[in-house]
């Protein structure tokens, strides 16, 4: 492994960490890791590996969730996806899109698979029932909007100023 990626690691793991310590329901780094790694890791196996080992290896710590952990696994392999086309586009309006759909892609899975097949009653499976679970999924998706934009910018942020700092890591180019 090179510097890069090891850098890119050590980042994509810290932030990991930070999903176990006491947070707002949904504010955690999930989002930001994904599109992170998506745009860093060039090696298409290492940009979904790290961030879902990071992913799972805090999963351990918190507890698995069922059935809705597939759900979140797929929508957080969505966000490695849009991460990934960042690759070419580093700029702060691309991560700060990205972010965003990272966001609604997120938000939009997650309470679409809650609504049909999980739903326990709690909806009508109509066009009503489809309203009201988004509806009441808001407050969770304000909270991961604010938390992937904040921790995209640590992130990107963090890993620009290594970048500035440490001059091998710009050399150093990711295979493909």
């Amino acid at each position: 492994m090179n510097k890069r990626i090891l850098a890119v690691t050590a980042i994509i793991f810290t932030a990991a960490f930070l999903r176990l310590i006491p947070h707002a329901p949904n504010f955690s780094p999930i989002g930001a890791i994904a599109i992170f790694g998506g745009a860093f890791l060039n090696r298409k196996y290492l940009a979904f590996l790290i961030p879902f080992l990071a992913l799972f290896i805090s999963d351990i710590f918190l507890g698995f969730y069922g059935q809705g952990m597939l759900v979140t696994y797929g929508a957080f392999a969505c966000s490695i996806y849009i991460g990934s086309m960042l690759r070419n586009r580093l700029t702060w309006y691309h991560v700060a899109f990205a972010s965003i759909s990272s966001s609604v892609v997120f938000f939009l899975i997650t309470n679409f698979v809650f609504f049909y097949p999980v739903s326990l009653g709690l909806y009508t499976h109509d066009l009503s029932g489809l309203i009201n679970c988004y509806m009441a999924g808001i407050p969770f998706f304000q909270n991961t909007f604010i938390s992937d934009l904040i921790f995209s910018v640590l992130l990107f942020g963090s890993f620009y100023l290594l970048n500035v700092n440490i001059p091998s890591l710009q050399t150093e180019k990711i295979k493909a």
